[in-house]
Parts: C-alpha cells; sequence; structure tokens
C-alpha cells in the first residue's frame, strides 16, 4: 500500500475522545492533511460528530458482555483496517487498541494516546502498546515504556477547556432556564460497563437520592446519566443539547459524580466536584488535581457517608467558586495547552519518521 504522510485517521472510542482531537482536526485541515475519523459507537459519540459536523465511519457498535467484547475488538480492528487501507493513511491515532493492531498489517504508524494506568486499564495496555509506535500519556502517569512513550504537561481534557480553546457561553444559563448568579448543581452517573470497568462500583441509587434530596435545598439540579434514570430522577434529567454540557459545568456550583471525565472536566473549568467511585486513589491525573491542585474530592463507595458531608460543607462554603478559580489559575500555569502541543506533535512525528 502506498501511504500519504498527510493523510491521519483517528479512531474514537469514547464521546470524550470527540472534544480530545476535535480542535486538533481544524488545525490539521488548515495545513492540508487529510482526516478520516472512525468511531466506536457508544453513548453520544455519534451525535457529538453530527452536531460538530465531522464525517465518519462506524468501526464497530458497543457491546458490553465479555463474549461480545471479545467479538468487538476484532470488529473494531477491522473495520479501522479497511478504513485506512482506503485513504492510505500515514498515521493512525487514537484511544483504542485497533489504532496499533492496524498500522502495523498496513505498514502505516500508530500513536496510541492514554491517560489511565496501566492498573486502571490493564487489558488496553496490553493489548495496544506493544505494536504501537508511540504512546502518548500526561506525564504525571508514574510508568515508563521507553523511548516510545511521550509525555506531556497536561492532560487529555486540556485539548478542548484550555482557555485557548474554551471559553464558557453565559447564554447556557437561558438554555437552562437559571439566572446569573443562580445557584444549580450537576449530577453525573455513568454505567461503569466498559471492559475496564468489570467489578467496580459507582453511586448507589439510595446514596443518589440523598444527593439529590440535600443539592434541592440549595438550589437547583440537572442530571445526566448513561443509566436509565428512576421516574423520580427523570423532572431533573439535563434537558438541553450535549454540546451545551461544558458550558452548564462551568457556571454550575458543584458536580457530584462517579464519573472520571466529567469530574475532570470539572476540576479544570475550576467547578468543585466530587467523585464517589472504586477507581478512587487508582488513577494519577485525578490524584493529581485532588492532591496538588484541591481542585476536586474522591471518595470510595464505603466512605458515601464521608461523601455526604462533605457535599453539604462545599455547598454551603462561602465564595467557592472564586477559591477554585485561583487553584484552577495554578494548574493552568503549570500545565499546556494540549491542543497545540498535539498539532506539532503529529508534524514533528512525520519528519522524524520519515528520515
Amino acid at each position: 500500500m502506498t501511504i500519504n504522510q498527510k493523510n491521519l485517521l483517528i479512531d474514537i472510542g469514547h464521546p470524550a475522545h470527540v472534544h480530545l482531537f476535535r480542535h486538533a482536526i481544524h488545525h490539521w485541515q488548515d495545513r492540508g492533511y487529510q482526516i478520516t475519523i472512525t468511531i466506536r459507537d457508544k453513548d453520544l459519540t455519534k451525535q457529538l460528530l453530527d452536531l460538530y459536523g465531522f464525517h465518519y465511519a462506524v468501526a464497530s457498535v458497543a457491546r458490553h458482555s465479555t463474549p461480545g467484547l471479545a467479538i468487538e475488538l476484532l470488529e473494531h480492528d477491522w473495520g479501522v483496517y479497511k478504513a485506512a487501507k482506503k485513504t492510505n493513511s500515514y498515521l493512525l491515532m487514537g484511544t483504542s487498541v485497533a489504532i496499533s493492531h492496524a498500522a502495523r498489517l498496513l505498514g502505516a504508524k500508530s500513536m496510541v494516546f492514554n491517560e489511565d494506568d496501566k492498573a486502571a486499564v490493564p487489558t488496553f495496555v496490553r493489548l495496544a502498546y506493544p505494536l504501537a509506535d508511540a504512546i502518548v500519556t500526561p506525564d504525571c502517569l508514574h510508568e515508563d515504556y521507553g523511548h516510545r512513550h511521550i509525555k506531556y504537561r497536561g492532560y487529555q481534557k486540556l485539548a478542548y477547556l484550555h482557555p485557548n480553546e474554551f471559553t464558557p457561553n453565559p447564554k447556557v444559563l437561558s438554555k437552562l432556564g437559571v439566572s446569573m448568579g443562580e445557584p444549580y448543581f450537576l449530577l453525573r452517573f455513568v454505567a461503569l460497563n466498559a471492559a475496564h470497568d468489570k467489578g467496580q462500583v459507582g453511586l448507589s441509587q439510595s446514596v443518589r437520592r440523598r444527593i439529590l434530596d440535600t443539592l434541592l435545598a440549595h438550589g437547583r439540579v440537572f442530571i445526566t446519566s448513561e443509566r436509565t434514570l428512576p421516574d423520580e430522577f427523570e423532572p431533573y434529567r439535563f434537558p438541553i443539547s450535549p454540546v451545551d454540557m461544558h458550558d452548564a459545568l462551568a457556571f454550575a456550583k458543584l458536580l457530584v459524580s462517579d464519573s472520571q471525565t466529567m469530574t475532570a472536566e470539572a476540576a479544570i473549568l475550576g467547578t468543585p466536584a466530587i467523585r464517589c467511585n472504586s477507581f478512587v486513589g487508582r488513577i494519577s491525573y485525578l490524584e493529581e488535581l485532588e492532591h496538588r491542585y484541591e481542585l476536586t474530592y474522591g471518595f470510595l463507595p464505603s466512605d458515601s457517608e464521608k461523601m455526604l458531608s462533605s457535599v453539604e460543607k462545599l455547598i454551603t462554603l462561602p465564595n467557592i467558586k472564586e477559591t477554585w478559580r485561583e487553584r484552577r489559575e495554578k494548574m493552568l500555569s503549570e500545565k499546556i495547552d494540549v491542543t497545540s502541543w498535539m498539532v506539532k506533535l503529529v508534524e514533528d512525528f512525520g519528519q522524524t519518521k520519515l528520515s
């Protein structure tokens, strides 16, 4: 196969990864790159890509059982392989196992992005890393994969939430039906049905109900959920487009969640965030956001009473958003604009690998 150095394939496996690459895609296109997008059809991935106007090919549809995930692995490898071969892609990049597999079969190059520790996603690391030409992670992960390992001073979420890329739009408040300065809170519930989530737990239904009751005494509450919401929670469902989520998150007084992704997003936006799941203490970038920058707090499910006490404390803390703004500024002063860094990384990678 004749490959073209200006042809890139980006494989997206999670809605958050739409945001990870979307600004960089526009920069690469402006520089003459041809971009092919393949996806794992999961949750809001297709909806977000459609809303942002990107064309894409579905490489696989998300499955959740152990046999189903094994079948999907092969299906996704084949889907990415076909797309890369059709477009003569030089570099395959993304957050999936298929990237390094398909690239090796085609004689192309692969760049695997990951922000989770090996201990949290051991199967992904075991399947994706051995064949990868480059492994790209935040420098807060205390792991070393040799000369192929590229580290950066940041988090994946800074690719789309760095001030150079994102300014919160206050028009989201009128969409939500709240006034400027009126307190409101966000709850995020995830399904925990990914391959690496097996055996993990988040917020129980009884704890979610207690959180909701506590927050309602202090303001409006909006719920976004991967799980089916019970009827009693339906009146609080997040009522507007998911494209507006980051704007809503930026103006919220507090996020309570069992999601890693949205917790990190809130922290990076300067919104206090409380997370409760069994991954707490095992994800390096969230540990850094909690213990170095004090932007978020994590609790194991067995510590739900402590978590509820922390919720009550934070919602009554005076000037909390100003305190978090100062902490956010400290974090930003020590991190990079990840999109700008990624754009240059790909350009330099092509030059060095072809020399």
